[in-house]
C-alpha cells in the first residue's frame, strides 16, 4: 500500500514538471514523437496609404522659382504677398487670401498699413497673418526712416515723400507728425504728436515749440494725412500752420513745409504758395 501512494506521489510530481517544462520550454510533440518549434504568429503589416501631394506644392514651387530667377517684377502684387504668406501659413493655399487682402484694402501698401484688426477680419487671415503684415509693414518703414537720417532730408524729397507715404497715406485716423531736424537739415526725430479722429487731430503749436527745444532742433517739417484719401488743405490746416510758424520764429525755428498725405496723392503748403 506504501509502494503505491509512494508511486502516486512521484507520477503527480512528474507531471507537475511536465507542465512546467512544457511553460519554459514551448515545443510540441508531432505524431511520431519528434520535436518542432512552435509556431510563430503572423502579423499582418498595415497598409499605409499614401495621399496625393496638395495641388499649392507645385503652384508654390513654380512661384519661388519665378521669383528667383526674374526677381519681383515678374510678379504681380497678389502674388508677391502670396509668396509672403506662405511662411505664415505654410499648409494651406495662400492665393484666395492674397486676392482678398487687396480686394479689401485696395493695394499692397493698404494692405500693410491696414489696422490688425481689420486684417484678421478677412476670411482665413486671423491674428498670425496680422502680426507678420505689420511687422513687414514696421520693417519698410524703419528702413525709409534710416535712410532719411543719413541724408539731407530737403535734397532726399521723393525719399521723404515715400516716407510719409508708407507710414500714413492709409492710416484710418488723422495724425500729425513733426520731423525735427538739425542745422545740416538732416533728421534728428520723426514724432507723431498727436492722433485724432477719422478728420481731424489736434495739434497745440507750444507743444512743438517745447520739442524743437529739446532737441535742439533747426528747422522742422510738418506732416498729418487726411483718410478721406484728398490731400487738399483745409482752412484749418492753413490756419494751425501760421500759428505753428508763429510759435517757432521767435525760436529761430525755420518750418520748411508742410505736407499733407492721402492715398490720392500728397500736397505741400510751400507749393500750394500757403507757407
Amino acid at each position: 500500500m506504501a509502494g503505491r501512494i509512494k508511486k502516486s506521489r512521484t507520477e503527480k510530481s512528474s507531471a507537475a514538471h511536465a507542465v512546467e517544462d512544457s511553460e519554459l520550454f514551448p515545443f510540441r510533440m508531432d505524431d511520431e514523437g519528434k520535436t518542432s518549434a512552435p509556431r510563430r504568429p503572423t502579423t499582418q503589416v498595415p497598409q499605409v496609404k499614401v495621399e496625393a501631394k496638395p495641388h499649392y506644392h507645385d503652384h508654390r514651387a513654380r512661384l519661388r522659382e519665378r521669383f528667383e530667377q526674374a526677381g519681383p517684377e515678374a510678379l504681380a502684387d497678389y502674388e508677391l504677398l502670396e509668396l509672403m504668406l506662405f511662411r505664415t501659413i505654410p499648409r494651406r493655399d495662400t492665393k484666395p487670401l492674397a486676392k482678398a487682402l487687396i480686394a479689401r484694402f485696395g493695394d499692397l501698401a493698404g494692405v500693410l498699413a491696414a489696422p490688425p484688426a481689420r486684417i484678421a477680419e478677412v476670411e482665413g487671415a486671423g491674428a498670425a497673418v496680422a502680426q507678420d503684415l505689420k511687422l513687414t509693414h514696421a520693417l519698410l518703414a524703419r528702413a525709409q526712416r534710416e535712410t532719411l537720417k543719413r541724408r539731407t532730408i530737403v535734397s532726399s524729397w521723393s525719399q521723404l515723400l515715400n516716407y510719409c507715404r508708407t507710414n500714413m497715406a492709409h492710416a484710418p485716423r488723422e495724425q500729425f507728425r513733426v520731423l525735427f531736424l538739425d542745422v545740416k537739415n538732416q533728421l534728428i526725430a520723426d514724432e507723431v504728436l498727436n492722433e485724432g479722429t477719422v478728420d481731424h487731430a489736434p495739434v497745440y503749436p507750444r507743444e512743438i515749440a517745447r520739442r524743437a527745444l529739446e532737441l535742439s532742433s533747426a528747422a522742422v517739417i510738418l506732416v498729418h494725412n487726411h483718410p478721406s484719401g484728398d490731400p487738399k488743405p483745409s482752412a484749418q490746416d492753413v490756419a494751425i500752420t501760421r500759428e505753428i510758424v508763429a510759435a517757432l520764429e521767435p525760436l529761430n525755428v525755420y518750418v520748411h513745409d508742410h505736407l499733407v498725405i492721402g492715398r490720392n496723392g500728397e500736397a505741400s503748403f510751400k507749393t500750394l504758395g500757403l507757407l
